[in-house]
């Protein structure tokens, strides 16, 4: 299977929104352990997608949330290493 073919599940808006809220969550709230952060992007994603598409729930839709929610830990992991780089 190829893997781009999940690019097309990806909502840049919900991506951008779990990102900044779980940044928050790392950096400001030392009572939620990091290993809860990508549950709870999850589960953001998916509530953020169907909260903008009531009309219509599907599959896609909820793949959607929970695709781009997951998305934003890994663009977070890849731009705090890229910041970070070889130290």
């Amino acid at each position: 299977m190829d893997i781009t073919v999940l690019s097309s599940f990806i909502n840049i808006i919900i991506v951008g929104i779990c990102l900044c809220i779980g940044y928050v969550i790392k950096h400001s709230l030392n009572f939620i352990p990091n290993k809860y952060i990508p549950l709870i992007m999850a589960c953001l994603g998916l509530t953020l997608s169907v909260c903008t598409n009531l009309d219509k729930i599907t599959l896609e839709v909820i793949l959607t949330g929970l695709f781009s929610g997951l998305a934003s830990t890994g663009c977070y992991e890849a731009f705090k290493n890229l910041i970070k780089g070889d130290e």
